[in-house]
């Protein structure tokens, strides 16, 4: 497995390169913040109280992962990342108490958010790029936080160097791929 320690550029340029499909990209919207959302959830638990504050293992887990976002060189782009889950963790925090509604949530926002991410990876016609680097599965989350913000015109500079090394995206014809 290559190093966890890549710049974002080099991190979200080879996960690109994996997602130049704009229907894949598309499923990744919906799947990866579900996924996010269903791990918060199975993490929520055990939870202790730690001045005045809950902590879990979803938390423990997150600030790990935004220290990580934070120093891969795109500052903002790691701040925006680590907001967003930040969001999907007080959301999961929020499931209902008991076993059945915990598992209910947290295995089925799983097992349907990767669902649609394989839909996506069936229009891209290539496998998902935590396949052949874990790592993948940290860059998820920032590559589709920036393709959201880069709808609004944000990241402009950062979206045409991956697209320079990773290639435009497309749609790719099903009946005669490329």
């Amino acid at each position: 497995m290559a190093s966890p320690f890549r710049s974002a550029l080099v991190l979200l340029t080879q996960y690109a390169q994996y997602h130049r499909d704009r229907r894949n990209i598309s499923t990744h919207f919906i799947g990866v913040p579900m996924i996010v959302f269903a791990v918060g959830v199975l993490l929520s638990r055990p939870g202790f109280m730690v001045g005045g504050l809950m902590l879990s293992p979803a938390w423990v887990l997150f600030a790990l992962v935004t220290l990580w976002y934070l120093t891969r060189g795109e500052l903002v782009l790691g701040m925006a990342a680590s907001a967003g889950m930040a969001v999907l963790l007080l959301l999961a925090h929020r499931v209902p108490g008991g076993l059945g509604p915990w598992l209910g949530w947290g295995l089925g926002f799983f097992v349907v958010g990767w669902l649609i991410q394989f839909v996506g990876h069936y229009y891209e016609g290539r496998k998902p790029a935590f396949a052949d680097d874990a790592v993948g599965l940290l860059v998820g989350p920032m590559f589709v936080v920036m393709e959201l913000l880069a709808l609004l015109g944000l990241f402009r500079s950062l979206v045409s160097e991956i697209e320079r090394s990773a290639g435009p995206t497309l749609l790719r014809d099903l009946a005669h791929p490329a």
